[in-house]
């Protein structure tokens, strides 16, 4: 597809005026609502990326926007310097239906796994009584939690790695989906006092654990004395068919529910993206008191964590998400999209798989991840109406809003399918 004068307009003022610290799929959007995006030339697309999780209520809800102009109008930011009237409701809320007793606020995802890293860090030194200075957080091969100096000094990305040291340690660094690397981990070493995983890894290409790795790593953190970490920012509100990616199958529509045989309980929930209903950059983490409570004033923050805009659009968020039965919805469409394209995938050269849970899937290409099939597919997918992109070379992840309705994703399977089939030997 060639770009119009007009997208071409704006891709020059970017690459002029911008860093260049991403490589986005060619196409120059204006306008979004719920399960499509139209560019700056009128046409229309699916949205099949969801800004990385980000839109699961779908674009532009109404009553996430209103509850955004209605806030704006009356009060946006104090600080915490101050008191404000939204603030201690969306606290309520938000700990209610995720079934913890404290949450502390923040914006972004990578501020989240920060604060989440400190919270850690202090129980290890003050409760734990692990020396000042010692305390060692597991963490995973393959992982994403952000970008910040501390995050990168974890990644096994050499990208976004390389040349930004010196890095930042106490970080144990083990493969994912390996409980005897857990325990071995544990084992060398008196200082732990963390484990940190994403219940699906999204980045790595939507890897999925062994039905049972997440419920027996907590099993070994808690007769270690060690705090199981969930990383939900991608994962969380709906995204897999459950409102926790930790719940396992639990079927639960309107909160996490304790006494299931399902869910995992980390010790510390990391939200983000969809606690935002993409709209304004929101995220929390959350946890019992005994945990949070190390946590005292002056020790940590953030100006725009907890504002009143954040929080009057976050409670919307989880609101529509409950009351709209998306994680209902998430859970069955996502296991007619992985049938549907399993039975193209059993006759296919170009596929290798298709993997994933609820609405987070993803189907690797047949070719190396140095080549550029997966990028060129995502190419001919825009050019016919459905907008997804590569993670680590040869995998396209599919993650559509969580309010498509059936009869879209049929037509979206006929597109994804038609497309392939192009590329096929």
């Amino acid at each position: 597809m060639k770009l119009s004068i007009a997208a071409n307009y704006h891709l020059e003022l970017e690459k002029g005026f911008g860093a260049h610290d991403y490589n986005p799929l060619p196409a120059v959007l204006s306008k979004g609502r719920g399960v499509f995006l139209w560019d700056v030339d009128g046409k229309r697309y699916y949205d099949f990326l969801s800004a990385y999780s980000a839109v699961n209520q779908g674009h532009c809800h109404p009553q996430i926007i209103k509850a955004l102009i209605t806030q704006a109008q009356d009060l946006t930011l104090t600080s915490r310097a101050f008191h404000n009237d939204k603030l201690g409701e969306y606290m309520e809320f938000a700990t209610e239906y995720f079934g913890f007793e404290r949450l502390l606020p923040m914006n972004t995802g990578a501020e989240g796994v920060e604060t989440a890293i400190k919270i850690t860090r202090k129980w290890g030194h003050t409760i734990k009584g692990i020396p000042e200075n010692m305390a060692q957080i597991i963490v995973c091969e393959n992982n994403f939690h952000g970008r910040t100096t501390t995050i990168i000094s974890f990644s096994s990305d050499p990208a976004s790695k390389d040349y930004f040291g010196p890095h930042t340690p106490g970080f144990i660094n083990i493969p994912y989906n390996d409980l005897n690397a857990l325990e071995n981990a544990i084992k060398l070493c008196n200082n732990v006092v963390g484990f940190l995983v994403e219940p699906i890894q999204g980045e790595a290409g939507v890897s999925v654990p062994d039905e049972n790795y997440l419920s027996e790593a907590k099993k070994i953190c808690q007769k270690n004395n060690i705090l199981f970490i969930a990383d939900e920012i991608q994962t969380g509100i709906g995204r897999t068919g459950s409102l926790l990616a930790v719940c396992g199958n639990c079927s639960c529509e309107n909160k996490c529910d304790r006494q299931k045989e399902t869910y995992t309980r980390p010790d510390l929930l990391i939200l983000g993206k969809a606690l935002s209903g993409g709209t304004y950059p929101v995220s929390a983490v959350l946890c019992d008191s005994h945990i949070m409570d190390v946590i005292q004033p002056g020790q940590h923050g953030s100006t725009f964590g907890g504002n009143p805009l954040g929080s009057s659009i976050a409670k919307k968020a989880l609101e529509v998400v409950r009351d709209e039965k998306l994680i209902q919805n998430a859970r069955e469409l996502g296991y007619f999209f992985r049938e549907e394209m399993n039975k193209y995938v059993k006759k296919s050269t170009i596929v290798k798989l298709v993997r994933g849970k609820g609405l987070l899937n993803a189907i690797v290409i047949n070719d190396s991840t140095e080549s550029r099939t997966a990028w060129n597919i995502c190419l001919k997918l825009r050019d016919n109406g459905l907008l997804a992109k590569p993670t680590h070379g040869n995998i396209i992840r599919f993650a559509p809003p969580l309010v498509m309705t059936k009869p879209q994703l049929t037509e979206c399977i006929s597109i994804i399918i038609k497309t392939l089939q192009d590329f096929e030997s």
